[in-house]
Order: structure tokens, then sequence, then C-alpha cells
């Protein structure tokens, strides 16, 4: 995934948590909002420290960004994935069912036509 992507400042962040438009699940918070200045949509994930070691956090994410870029998403949508502690058990396939059920719940994939 490019890094045009990637929303990486921290008050862009804090900007998007400002919002409070949150769709949530026992394992993920996703923040979100529409940005009609995007060319593209623009996203963060955050997993925390107390997730376990860095090579944990970093698979987590890696999948993460795997699941964002198999998904076709709304080009004016900018979103912040939080990760919980309890998704820490769950495989990939069961962290992409949860994730992508937010992303339903939250409106942010584009209809596909078919």
């Amino acid at each position: 995934m490019k890094k045009k992507y990637r929303i990486k400042k921290n008050t862009e962040i804090q900007e998007l948590m400002k919002k409070k438009t949150t769709v949530g699940n026992s394992y993920f918070v996703l923040y979100y909002k529409k940005n009609h200045d995007n060319e593209n949509f623009r996203y963060a994930v955050s997993v925390p420290k107390k997730f376990g070691k860095a090579f944990e956090r970093n698979l987590m994410k890696r999948r993460i960004r795997e699941i964002v870029k198999t998904n076709n998403f709304d080009k004016q949508s900018e979103f912040f994935l939080i990760t919980k502690l309890k998704s820490k058990d769950l495989t990939f396939s069961e962290i992409k069912d949860k994730v992508e059920e937010l992303f339903k719940r939250a409106k942010l994939l584009e209809e596909r036509i078919k």
C-alpha cells in the first residue's frame, strides 16, 4: 500500500478522534470521517504497547494493512483503527471479518457495480 494513503501526523489523528464518529466491537474501534478534499482514502492504524512485543504489534499492523489493501474504499473517507488487547487471540480470517464488519457499519466501502 502506498504511503500517500496513510495518515502520519498526530494532529490529523487527533482531529479524527475529536469528531466522535465511531463504530466498534470488543476487538477494534474505528474513528472515521468524510473529507471531500481528498483524492483518495487515508487511514492510520494503532496497536498499543500492551498488546505485546514489537513483532506481535507489527504482525497485527501488517494484517490490518493487508485487509485495507484488499477492500475498495470511498475516496473521500479517512479512518483510524485502534486494536484492543482482546484481538490478539484472533486468526487472520477472524480479524478480517471483524474489521470488514466495522467498515460496513461505518459505510466506508464503495458499492461494487455488478
